[in-house]
């Protein structure tokens, strides 16, 4: 799959599934994971997507295979991140995309929209926060100082087990699925999820939210009412899905509903059809 080498900036991989017509010219649908995970953890959208979409998956700089040339050292925020979805747009040869991003991943496409809105054909956003609510932040502490204290003293497996059942995933969830939801997230390095955690706890999209012109879908758990209407007050072009959950990985739990929501909405822009 895709690397994409920069000269002293952080290699960024990509994956690409297309399973579309090759004789269209069918428009690309990045799908951006959060806080902490990587490309893999979309595989059970990639069936709903990928015959009506060419679909990109990036990891995030620091995360799953895109580690090399990364020293946190240096620093980053979020405009790094968004140059770098710019820099993935522009390697595949797009003009625009659909942009999809899950928790981090879709309030980090709030920031690109707002400040690239002639790359972003539509915006869809999935249990992303404009800003991060102190609940969310104490329940990640789990009893410790902050959220930071916790993931050092329990390390990250232990943290994620830990936090998987009081906000995430609802009980009904398997134990396998948990098990291996912590272990794909202790693969990331410890300090670099750190060095994500403190940025997490201190951004605030509201500002950006008035620039957005692209057209945006959110799908949001009934659990987050606060972040729901200051997406409806600040987006000129907004629509909402809300599900019947208070747990916050509904990308996870209802992958069909989810990506069938994005699917169509982009479709629908495009003024295609996306059934057979």
């Amino acid at each position: 799959m895709p690397a994409l080498n920069r000269p002293g900036k952080p290699s960024l991989y990509y994956e690409v599934d297309d399973y579309t017509d090759p004789w269209r010219d069918a428009p690309y649908l990045l799908l951006q994971h959060g806080y902490g995970r990587y490309s893999r953890f979309w595989y059970s959208w990639i069936p709903y997507l990928s015959r009506f979409f060419r679909v990109l998956r990036p990891d995030m700089r620091g995360f799953g295979r895109s580690r090399e040339g990364f020293d946190r050292a240096q620093g980053f925020d979020t405009s790094d991140l968004v140059a770098d979805v710019v820099a993935i747009i522009d390697d595949v040869g797009a003009d625009k995309i659909h942009f999809c991003g899950e928790a981090f991943g879709g309030t980090l496409g709030m920031q690109l929209a707002a400040q690239h809105p002639d790359r972003i054909r539509t915006l869809s956003l999935v249990a992303a926060p404009v800003f991060l609510p102190q609940k969310i932040q104490q329940n990640y502490a789990l009893g410790e100082a902050s959220w930071i204290d916790a993931l050092r003293k329990h390390g990250i497996k232990k943290w994620a087990a830990a936090t998987n059942t009081i906000a995430r995933f609802p009980p009904q969830v398997s134990a396998a699925f948990l098990d291996w939801y912590s272990d794909e997230l202790a693969t990331a390095d410890p300090e670099t999820l750190i060095a994500f955690s403190n940025m997490c706890a201190n951004y605030n999209m509201t500002s950006f939210l008035p620039a957005i012109t692209a057209p945006v879908l959110g799908v949001y758990p009934r659990s987050r009412p606060e972040q729901v209407a200051l997406l409806r007050e600040h987006v000129r072009h907004f629509t909402v899905v809300e599900l019947a959950t208070d747990n916050l990985m509904i990308y996870n739990v209802y992958p069909r509903t989810c990506a069938e929501a994005v699917l169509y909405f982009a479709a629908q822009h495009d003024g295609t059809v996306c059934r057979e």
